[in-house]
């Protein structure tokens, strides 16, 4: 072989070993970069929270490339707060703050504008080693991040590689920490929903406690029915401090009704059937003054005393009528339910109208006190004895009744009487 073709070989060699020296260094780069993304990603999406996201990004970011000092921030876009920030090699002390440092210049110059200025102050006393490279980057429409690494410590420049590595890693560091921040806000939706399911139950406890409450009260006040009359309630229900009124005079009208020939009943049908036909005959009247608005005040045995205290005096006056010959035509129907009774019992009824002094009297016992809703005054003597004076199922009036209702019931004028108790004679009307 000649020494021609021996040098064309050397030649053919030494091209071919710088060739594969090139790929080797790609290789070796292509592998490094592989390596550092591998690295970093794994670190950074092993976490869901931002700050140490952003730790593990650097502490990863500087490794690969041999670094001792860096930092990673990221501002709010429009009002340029920095939202985090996270930092190795810088030192701070009670007389320097990095983090208020970079508040400073990103408030007074902006965002781009403060990357050169960052970079001067890491020449101080503060830092492992200055800050050779500052790479900003968008993270979303809110966020911008900022990426600062100080000098290799093998001595090597930031090649171009080097950057587009790096900003890649920032690629993946944006996904990660968007993925950080929707799992707080869903972690933070999540709290508000258990706040807000908290605060329903808590809402729903009490709404089932004041209806137990509500509950309650209207079984007491259905019970208390059977015992405080209507009126009383009502007033009650009306007073804002639920104070028991007070006496007043007030103009009313009595009724007073009591059953002919209840002693004789008794001894002919014996107590206990008798009670049950009175039982029976009275749960009917009530519904019946009720219904006319009128409020049963005592009762005694066979005789009931009714107040109707409307403010309209003729109102009280027709209701009390009503009432009376619409017990009458009551008692005709419930003797059918009674075999035992031949004819229906004799209702008779007096009314009277007129001033009385009306309210709550609370009357002492050796047993304790007890509140009642009554009427005092010469009205309800006259209206007792006229009720006394009736007959035969009779339904007898006043004068001062008779006057308020006349236009409207059909009377029968029975003429003056002598009440016991009454001073002056009283002129008597029937209703029919």
């Amino acid at each position: 072989m000649s020494k021609e073709e021996l040098h064309a070989q050397l030649e053919q060699l030494t091209a071919s070993l710088k060739q594969a020296e090139e790929v080797r260094a790609e290789l070796d780069r292509r592998i490094f970069h592989l390596k550092t993304l591998y690295d970093v990603s794994k670190d950074i999406y092993g976490s869901v929270e931002t700050q140490t996201i952003l730790k593990n990004f650097l502490l990863m970011s500087m490794g690969n490339f041999g670094v001792d000092t860096g930092f990673v921030l990221l501002a709010n876009v429009n009002s340029m707060k920095i939202e985090e920030l996270t930092q190795v090699g810088i030192q701070d002390n009670d007389s320097y703050s990095f983090s208020k440092a970079c508040q400073q210049l990103l408030s007074r110059n902006g965002f781009y504008q403060s990357l050169a200025e960052l970079r001067s102050i890491s020449s101080s006393e503060f830092f492992l080693s200055p800050i050779t490279v500052t790479l900003p980057f968008v993270l979303d429409d809110n966020t911008l991040a900022l990426l600062a690494l100080g000098p290799k410590l093998v001595g090597d420049r930031y090649s171009q590689d080097d950057k587009e590595l790096l900003y890649t890693l920032l690629n993946n560091l944006a996904v990660a920490v968007k993925n950080a921040r929707s799992f707080a806000q869903i972690q933070q939706l999540n709290r508000d929903l258990e706040a807000k399911n908290t605060e329903l139950t808590k809402t729903l406890e009490e709404l089932k406690a004041s209806l137990r409450k509500i509950e309650l009260l209207e079984s007491v006040k259905a019970n208390l029915k059977k015992f405080v009359p209507t009126t009383l309630s009502r007033l009650i229900e009306k007073s804002p401090n639920g104070e028991v009124p007070q006496l007043e005079e007030r103009h009313i009208s009595v009724l007073f009704l009591d059953i002919e020939g209840y002693t004789g009943l008794c001894e002919r049908l014996g107590y206990n059937l008798v009670h049950e036909i009175i039982e029976k005959h009275f749960s009917v009247f009530v519904e019946t003054i009720f219904a006319h608005n009128g409020d049963v005040n005592e009762t005694a045995g066979d005789a009931l005393m009714v107040l109707f205290m409307n403010d309209d005096r003729q109102t009280n006056a027709s209701d009390a009528v009503k009432a009376a010959l619409s017990i009458k035509e009551s008692s005709v129907k419930i003797k059918d339910q009674f075999s035992i009774l031949y004819r229906p019992l004799d209702i008779n009824i007096g009314i009277n109208s007129g001033h009385a002094l009306v309210g709550a009297a609370k009357f002492e016992s050796i047993a304790g006190s007890r509140w009642t809703y009554t009427a005092r005054g010469s009205i309800v003597n006259v209206a007792a004895r006229l009720g006394a004076l009736a007959t035969k199922g009779s339904i007898f009036l006043s004068k001062d009744t008779a006057d308020l209702i006349a236009d409207h019931f059909p009377l029968i004028y029975r003429g003056k009487f002598k009440l016991k108790n009454v001073s002056e004679e009283v002129e008597v009307f029937e209703v029919r």
